[in-house]
């Protein structure tokens, strides 16, 4: 008994000094990623749901194109908190986070006004938080390095792996358009 205490002892100090150094190097590519001052090249983002697909735009020409995976309910428009939905019409990046629980995110601007009212008259509350993601930091700590089923989120834009957020989160600006159709 005493044997296989001290061995699965053993085993869980190992896998948690494994998983305590693929957390230090995860933080420290995660932070050379937003440390890196290159030049901005996009200034508009289209998202089109039915597609799954996102493109990064720039002078009026695609630049970059994603595939993506939306709130797990993704027809429709977002009408209220937890219904799953993505929100659908004309919003801007208003905050880029390098401390998510994603793989870096870029936050868009929904509610709008509009939103908030119409949720309002509904009795709901509209929600908020919608974000551009990569993957969830527990995943890739892990060592999973591309998503693991479709439309997941609960209401964000998920690209398919974290080499594409870091591209994106390089390439987009506070600020920038952000169109999602449906």
């Amino acid at each position: 008994m005493k044997k296989f205490l001290f061995s699965g002892l053993v085993v869980f100090v190992v896998l948690g000094g494994l998983l305590f150094y693929r957390k230090v190097d995860f933080d420290n590519e995660r932070q050379k990623i937003v440390d890196d001052k290159s030049n901005f090249e996009a200034d508009k983002i289209v998202v089109e749901k039915q597609h799954r697909k996102m493109h990064l735009i720039a002078d009026g020409k695609i630049l970059r194109e994603y595939k993506i995976d939306l709130g797990w309910n993704p027809e429709g428009n977002k009408e209220k908190e937890g219904d799953g939905r993505t929100p659908e019409g004309v919003y801007k990046i208003s905050y880029k986070n390098p401390k998510s629980k994603y793989f870096l995110s870029l936050r868009i601007s929904y509610p709008n006004e509009e939103e908030l009212k119409r949720a309002k008259a509904l009795g709901v509350d509209a929600g908020g938080d919608i974000m551009i993601h990569g993957l969830p930091n527990v995943l890739t700590i892990l060592g999973f390095e591309k998503k693991l089923y479709n439309d997941w989120t609960r209401g964000c834009i998920a690209v398919q792996s974290n080499e594409e957020m870091a591209e994106i989160w390089k390439l987009i600006k506070i600020g920038t358009s952000i169109e999602i159709r449906p």
